[in-house]
């Protein structure tokens, strides 16, 4: 069985304001047009997209290249492609 990888959608973080008790449900196939959410792209494929909801109103930074071992979050990943 082949395992997908994610699609690289960026190779920088993407600043997202949240809004505190707010579900976001964040793009984990890299194949959406509206990085970083999701917009259904992975219908037919093995990802499925990461819900969170906002602790708090901020700004976070989120993962555009899918590398990150601390989804939704940005960890600095995209450095190393």
């Amino acid at each position: 069985m082949k395992i997908e990888k994610p699609v690289i959608a960026g190779k920088a973080l993407i600043p997202v304001d949240v809004k505190k008790g707010e579900t976001y449900y964040y793009c984990a196939c890299g194949k959406s047009g509206k990085q970083p959410f999701c917009d259904g792209s992975h219908e037919g494929t093995s990802f499925e997209p990461l819900a969170f909801t906002a602790e708090k109103d901020d700004t976070v930074y989120l993962c555009a290249c899918k590398q990150t071992k601390n989804p939704p979050y940005c960890d600095g990943s995209h450095e190393k492609l």
